[in-house]
């Protein structure tokens, strides 16, 4: 892991004439101050200037000029992220073939095989649910009985389609890459893909049936880790305030979009949670007095201080790294029994959708006929009596349900 102390700071010193009393034109007393990193507020280093004759030397130029107290560093992680879901996109098109395997038509044909389920089926430009099973969706039922834990992390680089991945790059795009440069590839990379995991994981012991994939759980814990280190480093923040004031507030008006239908707001809550309390484990930051004391030059008067952190950081960090522990090893043998947790709690459901004159949060069942002669599987849609014949390599409940909802459309 990368320091957060780096050799990268600047010291300006100018010593004046034997027989001067530094009050000539061009010659200054040593200065010395910080310049942060962060985009959006103000750190202030507990740094002193010298003490000897203040009053017969001129005013240099601000410390801040010259002393970094953070490193910032070269994002390249964050692109790597959003150039490998852009990919795992375009695989999926790939081999989803619409023309070859859709049996109700598709949209923007002249794309050939990289084009689109019609909108009925997915109104996100994207690929069919059988599909996306395929490639690594987040499929409860799989997970439980066939032991595929291993889609809880690989769901998270999936999309639906076009609007899904654009809408996530970019987002992934505006936080991660401010946070890489502040905090490095290795912390950030790990808070992306274990927040994902803790958003898939919440999401799966809710939402059982159907599918669920997409990078807004790892996005949510990049949010819920910048609120998590503005109070981890309260101290050397100055517009603390404004700062908090803005990151509840954007928080607050996403996880509102949770609400509506279709939206899988369990695997932002958890992907949040995740974060913010992986915040407080990998962006903890040392004191100033802390940096200024190892870097200042002779000659300074530092504020002498021990400790690289706070006492109240420690124990954030302690209690943050146990709680997530705990809740990570509890939520996968909860699941792993195929427990269901809306059993235990009959309003969680309201969390990731509330019903409204404008949608139902029920989802439509359909039912469908069927007859299998080898691997061919003839299907009627009771409801719109559509029929096709599907050529099956095996016959699975979760993927004959997927079949029927899209003759059903």
């Amino acid at each position: 892991m990368a320091s957060n102390t780096p050799n990268d700071f600047e010291i300006n010193v100018v010593t004046p004439r034997r027989g001067h009393n530094g009050a000539a034109a061009g010659e200054t007393t040593p200065t010395t101050t910080a310049q942060t990193s962060s985009s959006t507020t103000t750190r202030r280093p507990s740094v002193s200037s010298p003490s000897s004759q203040p009053s017969m030397a001129p005013r240099g130029p601000d410390m801040s000029e010259y002393f970094r107290p953070f490193k910032r560093y070269s994002p390249w992680v964050v692109p790597a992220f959003v150039a490998a879901n852009v990919v795992l996109f375009a695989i999926t098109m790939y081999i989803n073939d619409c023309p070859r395997n859709s049996a109700t038509g598709c949209f923007a044909k002249f794309l050939g095989r990289f084009s689109f389920q019609p909108m009925k089926e997915n109104p996100l430009l994207g690929p069919s649910a059988t599909t996306l099973e395929k490639m690594g969706a987040l499929v409860v039922d799989k997970v439980v009985k066939r032991h595929q834990a291993w889609r809880l992390i690989t769901c998270i680089w999936l999309h639906a389609g076009v609007f899904h991945v654009l809408a996530n790059m970019l987002s992934l795009i505006f936080i991660g890459v401010r946070l890489e440069q502040e905090f490095g590839f290795v912390r950030i990379g790990l808070l992306y893909v274990i927040s994902g995991f803790g958003g898939s994981l919440l999401s799966a012991l809710f939402i059982q049936q159907g599918i669920s994939v997409g990078a807004s759980g790892a996005l949510f814990g990049l949010l819920g880790a910048m609120l998590s280190e503005l109070f981890t480093n309260w101290t050397i923040y100055a517009n603390k305030l404004a700062a908090m004031l803005t990151l509840v507030v954007i928080i607050v008006l996403n996880l509102a979009v949770g609400i509506l239908p279709h939206v899988d707001n369990f695997a932002h809550i958890g992907g949040f949670f995740s974060g913010f309390l992986l915040g407080f484990v990998f962006l903890i930051r040392p004191q100033f007095g802390w940096i200024s004391q190892k870097k200042a030059p002779p000659g300074y008067i530092i504020n002498s201080v021990k400790s690289k952190h706070k006492p109240y950081q420690y124990v954030l960090w302690s209690i943050s790294l146990i709680l997530l522990v705990v809740g990570f090893t509890l939520g996968l043998v909860i699941l792993l029994r195929g427990s269901n947790l809306n059993d235990c709690c009959s309003w969680c459901h309201y969390m990731s959708c509330v019903p409204t004159p404008w949608w139902n949060c029920k989802s439509q069942q359909v039912y469908c006929e069927s007859s299998r002669i080898g691997n061919r599987l003839n299907m009627t849609c009771i409801s719109n009596r559509k029929n096709h014949v599907y050529t099956l390599a095996t016959e699975d409940s979760a993927h004959l349900q997927q079949l029927c909802s899209q003759l059903c459309i």
